[in-house]
């Protein structure tokens, strides 16, 4: 990703990290388009739109839920997650990225709008130092955690990566869950209103790169009850004793 020339008044773009989550397969998704146009055309990346003038960050991010995924987000609010300023980021432009992360507890059906040739769920994939994302025989290698800033703007762009800085801005986002797992787990969200401390486990031991098997039951109860609500009980957990089910507390 090497400087080239760059025009004098940057612009600015909104992109979106939308995860979801898959109850069967128990899996942790993050939308992917794959672009029509350039900069970037024929790349898999988040979606982005420019920065309206009539509009705020958080109005052009949910305006890009709207538009790329017919989602209405009314209770859900886009969650700020960083600015991405590196004037390597793309060629022959001056574009700023302001950062949002959405949480959908569904999946709407996908449908390539303006802009965009494919649009796919893809899995989040555990690695020893990274998070790999994967749909079908698409992969795509994830910014390995010790791979600084820096470093990630000083490599060429070649096809088998995400658009511009896409891969960094991923790995910053499941950073981020990660790290706030203990206090403030909004990943959660992409559960649903209620949920079950199997399915929150589920996601827990997915973003710490572990063994559900890893985090026990009633440990997990006592660390981490405080930051839930019962709600009431799963009366489609199969038969036996119907599972509780928690929703976030100021979630």
């Amino acid at each position: 990703m090497t400087t080239k020339q760059v025009i004098e008044r940057p612009l600015v773009s909104i992109t979106n990290v939308i995860f979801s989550f898959d109850q069967v397969t128990k899996q942790l998704l993050i939308l992917l388009l794959q672009r029509s146009a350039a900069p970037f055309a024929g790349a898999w990346g988040l979606p982005t739109t420019a920065l309206r003038v009539d509009e705020s960050a958080d109005m052009a991010a949910s305006r890009l839920v709207k538009e790329k995924l017919g989602v209405g987000l009314k209770r859900l609010k886009p969650e700020q997650l960083g600015t991405f300023t590196n004037v390597a980021r793309v060629p022959d432009e001056r574009t700023l990225a302001l950062t949002y992360m959405v949480y959908l507890p569904v999946k709407p059906e996908l449908v390539p709008g303006y802009g965009a040739r494919d649009v796919r769920w893809f899995a989040v994939t555990p690695r020893e130092q990274q998070d790999d994302l994967v749909a079908g025989t698409l992969t795509f290698t994830g910014v390995a955690d010790d791979l600084s800033p820096t470093t990630f703007y000083q490599q060429e762009w070649t096809e088998g990566m995400l658009a511009a800085d896409h891969g960094l801005i991923v790995r910053t986002a499941l950073q981020r869950v990660r790290n706030r797992l203990d206090y403030a787990p909004t990943i959660l969200r992409v559960l649903g209103d209620a949920f079950t401390l199997k399915q929150a486990r589920e996601l827990y031991a997915l973003l710490r790169r572990e063994s559900v098997n890893q985090i026990d039951n009633s440990n997990f109860r006592k660390t981490h009850g405080h930051l839930f609500e019962a709600v009431g009980f799963d009366r489609h957990s199969g038969s036996g004793r119907p599972a509780r089910v928690y929703r976030l507390k100021n979630g």
